[in-house]
């Protein structure tokens, strides 16, 4: 479903603040694969799913989404096959519309933008029944003002907006990261019970390392713009917090090996 083929990309090249986000990035996903991504602070995670998204163009490398080769393609043409959630509630949203309005532009992605056909009847009572699956009584507020609404049903409706269409990419950009507990376990749970329901192939960035083991069916680990572990099947079942938490902490220590190793050469021979 998605192939990404030794993907680079480096920003500010050439300068003090050069950075290479993404060094050779290999990864393939199989059609209703659930994959999380985890990763230090610029580890290149969510650079990942901006590079497959379309935010920018990679330097080299190509990415291949349901078999078609989008390298070379802008974000609201990618955006036809990808659905997907930000970490912010405010960012998938249109705030001075209602939520029917809202949903009736999810529903519409790709197509004309017409809203006062868009709302017909049969939408709405598709939306009711939709929107009541959220358990948090919104099904009577369709014409509410979106903006209203707090951050977690704003991040809810954000992700049955990204899913209406049944995306053949979905991509979760911690997208409960910026939500109270009780609000980022709902969305979780409603996360997952989408997926599995309409069989989506999900990349999944999060901090969480109780989300990383508990969630998805296979885990891959980034730092420093590679893909350093990749789990799946059995030893990604296995996994517990504590194993991950010693990843991180192999990481910190050859990190600073490599600092030690850097500040001596500079003093030997600089």
């Amino acid at each position: 479903m998605l192939s990404v083929q030794q993907v680079r990309k480096t920003f500010n090249p050439g300068t003090p603040n050069e950075v290479r986000s993404l060094q050779a990035v290999d990864l393939t996903l199989e059609e209703g694969s659930f994959v999380i991504i985890i990763g230090t602070n610029g580890s290149g995670k969510s650079t990942l799913l901006n590079a497959v998204a379309g935010t920018f163009l990679v330097d080299s490398g190509a990415i291949l989404l349901a078999g078609r080769d989008v390298t070379a393609w802008p974000e609201y043409r990618r955006a036809g096959m990808i659905g997907r959630v930000f970490q912010n509630p405010f960012s998938g949203t249109a705030p001075n519309l209602s939520i029917a309005e809202n949903l009736a532009l999810a529903a519409r992605r790709g197509l004309g933008r017409g809203l006062t056909w868009a709302l017909n009847k049969k939408l709405r009572t598709e939306m009711r029944e939709t929107v009541r699956s959220l358990g948090m009584g919104l099904e009577d507020r369709l014409d509410n003002i979106i903006g209203s609404l707090s951050g977690g049903q704003r991040q809810a409706l954000t992700l049955l907006m990204a899913t209406w269409l049944k995306p053949k990419l979905l991509l979760l950009d911690e997208h409960t990261a910026a939500l109270d507990p009780k609000s980022a376990d709902q969305v979780i749970h409603l996360s997952s019970q989408i997926i599995l329901r309409d069989h989506l192939t999900t990349l999944m960035v999060t901090h969480s390392m109780q989300q990383a083991v508990n969630l998805g069916d296979r885990l891959i680990m980034m730092h420093r713009g590679r893909i350093l572990h990749d789990f799946q099947g059995a030893e990604k079942r296995r996994l517990r917090v504590n194993d991950l938490l010693g990843r991180f902490e192999e990481v910190r220590r050859a990190d600073l090996l490599d600092e030690s190793a850097a500040e001596m050469l500079r003093r030997m021979y600089v």
